[in-house]
């Protein structure tokens, strides 16, 4: 008797949301990207604020088609107060018989990365003058400690591939805003030309904002959106959750020192 292979968890990507339709749009072209690097699986969005589906909708839909197995990815680049309270708030009140996994947000990925430098290169910088340019790696910011300190190491790491400078900036609840980091990169001896690279995903209300403190660089890179890089990290992280989430409690003992991508079992309410 031949045994079927278990089937595979349905993936439910979980956006913040955003009253800027730009953001749901851009949200909506990344799934449809995944969906077209991963034929097969079932890949769906829900949103915690502002756009439709809500995520606990997106759920019960998901329920109400017979699907028992859910692997759920915050579309996140730094585990913030979203990812540890909002989204894990949602998945607890999935319908009772569906086993939900919280994957792990997308950063730090060098995938990341090199979709960042992408978009720099797209907007008009030359390749071959990055030794010379100062990079503003301009984030949304946070008011959480630990997702300050990763943009800050993610800086450091980024520079060590070859930039003059980098230096974090950062749109809301954090020092430097985008214009002072501007501003300091232009005194950095061996600095040529300023870029500023938006570690975000789509844009929106703090997009713009880091848009506008760009003014005075000499290139804007774009967001990340619908970039096939920013794809491939979603299905790592969905497959690293699928393969080790088993192995760890829920939630992780210490939030942002787990296996990227790795997230913990939740049980349905019911």
């Amino acid at each position: 008797m031949t045994t079927r292979p278990p089937a595979s968890p349905a993936l439910l990507v979980i956006a913040h949301g955003s009253r800027d339709p730009r953001h749901a749009a851009t949200v909506r072209a990344l799934v449809r990207r995944v969906r077209t690097l991963r034929p097969g699986l079932r890949v769906e969005v829900g949103f915690l604020d502002f756009d439709a589906p809500a995520a606990g909708d997106a759920l019960r839909s998901l329920a109400a088609d017979g699907v028992r197995d859910v692997v759920a990815l915050p579309l996140l680049l730094t585990r913030a107060f979203h990812a540890k309270a909002d989204v894990p708030a949602v998945l607890r009140e999935a319908p009772a018989g569906m086993r939900v996994r919280q994957a792990g947000v997308l950063g730090p990925s060098p995938l990341l990365l090199t979709a960042l430098e992408q978009r720099l290169y797209e907007a008009g910088l030359d390749p071959a003058d990055k030794a010379t340019t100062g990079v503003v790696l301009a984030s949304a910011g946070s008011t959480d400690p630990e997702a300050i300190a990763v943009i800050a190491d993610i800086a450091r790491e980024w520079r060590r591939t070859g930039w003059c400078a980098v230096r974090p900036a950062f749109a809301s609840a954090g020092l430097p805003p985008t214009e002072g980091a501007v501003h300091s990169l232009r005194g950095v001896p061996g600095v040529r030309r300023v870029a500023v690279a938006p570690y975000v995903l789509a844009p929106g209300f703090l997009p713009d904002r880091i848009a506008r403190g760009a003014a005075d660089a000499d290139v804007l890179g774009g967001v990340l959106g619908d970039s096939p890089l920013v794809a491939r990290v979603l299905l790592e992280r969905f497959d690293s959750c699928r393969r080790f989430a088993a192995d760890f409690t829920y939630p992780p003992a210490r939030a942002g020192h787990f296996p990227a991508g790795v997230g913990g079992a939740l049980p349905a309410a019911g």
